[in-house]
């Protein structure tokens, strides 16, 4: 696999709590991964330490073969991986045209395929309201313009942290929609979601934590059909 992230034996703590134990990570170029797991096994924090938002962090992490073990959050992101956390993250007092535009560059390669104009077709409703402050907007304007953000800076791997979280049937359909065009754009794509039936029917693989390991790893297909996996995720 030519992989764009590549983690080996990583380890976290918060204070004394010791939150991921020893997790072997990777993804590869274009592919899809999803991350499972039960709320608190470590899901987040396995994502907030690849990018770099742990301090308390061991363990070694390439992108593009690059050591970034310690590189800050800025530095990771101006490698090529954008984030779209739980929560949204959109900035409240700027307006949904300021959101994207403050966040619009080439990638790595000079690629420019998901302009401003692009992100608003595929986002309507943000054209609708470019005008509006971020605080202004919907539980799924947000998370649209979040996305659309993240688009914006031409990633090589979108990292999408509980995108349909707390949203409407129809947005989440609407989202989902979104990320199998992202995929199909070649776009490496990390998903963390509850709905683990759409998250291993979009996936190439998916990887499930458990207490801070990794307990099952495989094709997706594969996983799915697993009896096993029902226990690690409580269903």
């Amino acid at each position: 696999m030519d992989a764009i992230l590549h983690a080996q034996d990583v380890h976290a703590w918060y204070g004394s709590s010791h939150v991921l134990h020893g997790v072997d990570f990777a993804i590869g170029r274009g592919e899809t991964v999803g991350l499972l797991g039960r709320n608190g096994m470590g899901k987040s924090t396995l994502i907030r330490t690849l990018l770099g938002h742990v301090p308390q962090r061991d363990g070694r992490v390439t992108l593009f073969g690059r050591d970034v073990s310690r590189a800050r959050p800025h530095e990771i992101a101006r490698r090529g991986v954008a984030f779209v956390p739980e929560g949204r993250g959109v900035f409240p007092n700027l307006s949904v045209r300021e959101n994207l535009l403050m966040a619009a560059r080439k990638g790595l390669d000079g690629r420019a395929d998901w302009t401003y104009e692009r992100v608003l077709q595929t986002f309507p409703r943000l054209q609708e309201r470019l005008g509006n402050l971020g605080a202004q907007l919907s539980g799924g304007e947000q998370q649209m313009l979040s996305i659309g953000r993240a688009l914006m800076t031409h990633p090589e791997l979108i990292i999408l942290d509980e995108a349909t979280e707390g949203l409407a049937p129809l947005i989440v359909a609407e989202i989902w929609k979104v990320i199998g065009e992202i995929r199909a754009s070649g776009i490496a794509t990390l998903i963390v979601d509850r709905d683990y039936r759409r998250v291993l029917a979009g996936a190439d693989r998916a990887v499930v934590i458990q207490k801070g390991r990794v307990a099952m790893a495989g094709k997706a297909a594969e996983l799915a059909a697993d009896p096993a996996l029902a226990g690690y995720l409580g269903i």
